[in-house]
C-alpha cells in the first residue's frame, strides 16, 4: 500500500516534523466518477465499520424495523460503533427485547469499552460502564461498539425467519444479504468485493476504496440506488443525522461532526484509519485510508478535504473540536505543537 500513498497529516514538535501519517483519499460522485484524490484512490482495503449504514439497509427494507417498533436512535445505534454509554447499552437492550432475545444472543465478543478507557476520556454518561469498572464486574457483550450491529442483525434474521444460532456465518442467509447489499450500494459484482472477518467476528467487506466513496455519494443521493434501498438509505441518514450521539458517542470526532453539520453531511468511521462521508446536498461520497491506521490523524483529514469542498457550514467552523489544525499537549496541558493536513487533492486534468 505504501508506494503510492500520500502524506496526509504531519506532527509538528518545536522546529521539527516528528510524524507523518500516509494514506488514501477518493471523492467520488453517484456515478463512481473520480472527481479529486490523494494518494491512490483504487487501493484495495477493508470498510470495517464505514459499511454499517449500508448494513443496515437489508434490514429496513424487510419491513422489521417497522414491524418490530424500532425508534430513530435505536436505529442509529444499529449503524454504530458507540463507546459503550448507558444511552447505548439501554437502546440495544431495548431492540434485543423487542425481538424477544437477551443479551446472551449476542456474539460480537467484549471489550471494554471506550466511554471508560481510557480513563482520561472517561464519559459522564458512563454509569453502567463505571460501576463494572470501580465493582469489579467483567464487561458483557452489549456493551462491545459492535452490540447495535449485531442486535441489527439478529432482528434482520428473526423477521425473516433464518437461524439466529449462526448469524455470524459468513454462509448464513443473513451474511450473504449484507455482502449483497453493501456489492449493490457501492456499483461492484459481488464476486469483486472481497470478504474477511472483522474485530466482532462478522463479515467485513474489502474493495477499492473509490467503490466506498461511491456508496456514500449515493447514499447521500438515495434515487441513485436500487429501489429497494431509496427509501430506507433516507430513514437511515436521518436516523444518525437526527442522533449522532447514538452513532458514536461524547467526545467522538463523527459525532461531534454530525452534531455541527446539522444534517449538512453523514459520516462513519472504522477501524484502521478507515472514515467515509457523505455530502447529500452535493451528492459526493468521501472515503479515507490512513495507511498506519492511526485514527488520529482523521480529524485533520476530514476537515480539510471539506474545506477543499466547500463543504464546512459555519457551525462547524464554530467547534473547536473540529478545528483544521489541532493542538498538541502534554502532560501538563501545555500546547507544544500541533498537527496539520499537508497534501493537496489532485482532480482530473480535463474539467469535469
Amino acid at each position: 500500500m505504501h508506494s503510492m500513498s500520500q502524506a496526509l497529516v504531519s506532527l509538528h514538535r518545536g522546529e521539527l516534523v516528528e510524524s507523518v501519517h500516509r494514506g488514501h483519499v477518493a471523492v467520488a460522485d453517484v456515478s463512481g466518477k473520480l472527481l479529486r484524490w490523494a494518494g491512490d484512490p483504487q487501493v484495495v482495503t477493508y470498510f470495517r465499520s464505514s459499511a454499517k449504514p449500508i448494513q443496515v439497509l437489508p434490514i429496513i427494507a424487510s419491513g422489521a424495523v417497522d414491524r418490530y417498533g424500532i425508534t430513530q436512535a435505536e436505529l442509529a445505534v444499529m449503524a454504530a460503533s458507540h463507546r459503550g454509554e448507558d444511552i447505548h447499552v439501554e437502546a440495544v437492550a431495548s431492540i434485543l427485547g423487542k425481538i424477544g432475545l437477551t443479551e446472551s444472543a449476542l456474539m460480537c465478543g467484549t471489550h471494554a469499552p471506550s466511554c471508560v478507557w481510557p480513563p482520561e476520556r472517561a464519559s459522564a454518561r458512563s454509569g453502567q460502564a463505571a460501576h463494572r469498572i470501580r465493582s469489579g464486574i467483567p464487561f458483557s457483550p452489549i456493551f462491545n461498539n459492535c452490540s447495535g450491529k449485531h442486535a441489527g442483525m439478529l432482528m434482520y434474521a428473526m423477521d425473516r425467519g433464518y437461524s439466529s444460532d449462526d448469524y455470524m456465518s459468513p454462509d448464513s442467509r443473513v451474511q450473504q444479504d449484507m455482502w449483497q447489499a453493501v456489492s449493490d450500494v457501492a456499483g461492484l459484482p459481488r464476486e469483486e468485493v472481497v470478504r474477511g472477518i472483522d474485530g466482532c467476528g462478522v463479515v467485513v467487506f474489502g474493495m477499492p476504496l473509490s467503490g466506498m466513496a461511491r456508496a456514500y455519494a449515493r447514499m447521500s443521493s438515495p434515487e441513485s440506488l436500487p429501489a429497494e434501498f431509496t427509501e430506507p438509505a433516507r430513514r437511515i441518514v436521518r436516523a444518525m443525522t437526527d442522533h449522532p450521539e447514538m452513532v458514536g458517542g461524547s467526545g467522538d470526532f463523527g459525532t461531534n461532526l454530525m452534531l455541527a453539520a446539522r444534517g449538512a453531511l453523514f459520516c462513519k468511521g472504522g477501524a484502521e484509519g478507515l472514515f467515509c462521508l457523505g455530502i447529500p446536498g452535493k451528492g459526493l461520497g468521501v472515503a479515507i485510508k490512513i495507511e498506519d491506521g492511526g485514527a488520529r490523524a482523521i480529524p485533520s483529514t476530514v476537515m480539510e478535504i471539506l474545506r477543499v469542498l466547500g463543504a464546512i457550514t459555519p457551525e462547524m467552523a464554530g467547534v473547536r473540536e473540529l478545528a483544521i489544525e489541532r493542538p498538541v499537549r502534554n502532560c501538563r496541558g501545555e500546547v507544544v505543537g500541533y498537527m496539520r493536513p499537508c497534501f493537496e487533492l489532485e482532480e482530473p486534468l480535463i474539467a469535469i
